[in-house]
């Protein structure tokens, strides 16, 4: 049980702490202001910049696609218009429980808009129970929930996919309907770099054959991030800001760290303004309804999706400040990179701040506690039919549901 009144204890100084923090963040956001308008006079050169010295740059920063000077107004979405989404959620495995298995439970949604069609609610459970399941990932030294929340990622885009394609089977025959398709979260599986190639292809291949299949459909696929801590265009401004001649950091800052998150590390001339955050400069430079320029991602793991590099840019919503990720196949395909654009913010007004189609999806795949409880109680009820003895939970498993607390 907290102890609120010590908690309360813990927290004297916060508020002066926060405070002193807010005048600092305000005039990191002035110097980035400054150099986003410098920046923008001098575009061009500093793209060739970044182009020539890539490979001495060691931080990962973004390059703009479109001009720094212009922002863009996102129109009304069409009447008819057709939005897909998909979340997961799971039971996490456990050796306490009376099996150790695990169950993903990915929600679907098919929302249709001015077709008098019916939507699609729905979620659909996968139970992982086989050895090969269980235990494919300890060869690589991931552990299996860590594994299970990777192949989460993957059962959600092929079940988009799944989607896209059942709804274009539907409709070949009537006029095209303007289609979104949308999941919550980055297209930059950022996890990744860190694993070996076999279990990173186990993942990584699946998730871009899922978005090929959108691609061949003609169906937009968005990945919504809501408040992104991001920096990938504010580290591109660092260009600007850095003192020497030619942006050669191995070279003239070699002895420097490039962490904002180490406190008292040295930092190099062009880290003025960390840790800002992109949705901060962002936020004073867009209008409720209007999108950012266009950025292209130079993350490493990038290297690894082939054609289907990630595009991005920033979005004034109307509460918030919210980071647009796309396929390369989107952001070089102006009308539909504006169709897409269009419905998914019709989707944040009708959600009322975060498009509706996520949030029921996360509605139709959240496992609650209950939810849990009637699964393994389930499975119970399975084993003893399949004539299975000695079913249950541990010792402790059972104490700890049964304390007095």
């Amino acid at each position: 049980m907290l102890d609120l009144t010590k908690v309360a204890k813990a927290m004297q100084g916060m508020s002066q702490h926060l405070s002193n923090e807010a005048v600092a963040a305000g005039k990191r956001l002035d110097v980035a202001i400054d150099l986003y308008k410098k920046a923008g006079n001098e575009q061009e050169k500093l793209v060739k910049l970044q182009e020539t010295w890539r490979d001495r740059i060691p931080f990962n920063q973004a390059s703009p696609v479109e001009s720094l000077n212009s922002v863009s107004y996102i129109t009304v979405p069409p009447i008819a218009h057709t939005v897909l989404a998909t979340d997961g959620s799971q039971i996490s495995p456990s050796h306490h429980e009376i099996a150790y298995c695990y169950l993903l439970n990915v929600g679907r949604i098919t929302l249709h808009y001015g077709q008098s069609r019916h939507p699609i609610l729905d979620s659909v459970p996968e139970i992982f129970y086989k050895q090969e399941d269980l235990y494919i990932s300890r060869q690589w030294g991931i552990k299996t929930e860590e594994w299970m929340g990777y192949q989460r990622s993957v059962s959600e885009a092929q079940a988009l996919a799944e989607l896209g394609c059942n709804w274009l089977a539907v409709n070949h025959n009537h006029l095209p309907v303007p289609t979104l398709a949308m999941v919550d979260g980055s297209l930059i599986y950022w996890f990744l770099e860190g694993l070996p190639n076999e279990a990173r292809d186990r993942i990584l291949q699946p998730i871009l054959a899922a978005w090929e299949r959108l691609r061949l459909a003609g169906i937009p696929l968005l990945g919504y991030i809501s408040a992104s801590r991001s920096a990938e265009s504010l580290s591109w401004l660092r260009l600007s800001a850095c003192p020497y001649q030619v942006p050669d950091c191995m070279t003239h800052c070699a002895d420097v760290v490039f962490a904002a998150t180490l406190p008292n590390a040295d930092k190099a001339p062009c880290q003025v303004f960390e840790p800002l955050r992109d949705v901060i400069l962002w936020n004073t430079i867009l209008s409720p309804g209007e999108r950012s320029p266009l950025w292209r991602s130079h993350a490493r793991i990038l290297d690894l999706y082939g054609e289907q590099n990630i595009y991005f840019c920033y979005v004034h919503v109307g509460w918030e400040i919210a980071r647009i990720d796309m396929p390369q196949w989107v952001g070089e395909n102006p009308a539909l990179l504006d169709s897409a654009l269009s419905l998914m913010l019709g989707q944040v007004y009708k959600g009322g701040g975060y498009p509706i189609s996520l949030s029921e999806a996360h509605n139709q795949a959240v496992v609650t506690g209950g939810d849990r409880g009637r699964f393994f109680a389930l499975l119970e009820q399975q084993m003893i039919k399949a004539g299975l003895r000695n079913v249950g939970i541990s010792y402790k498993e059972t104490r700890k549901r049964g304390s007095i607390a």
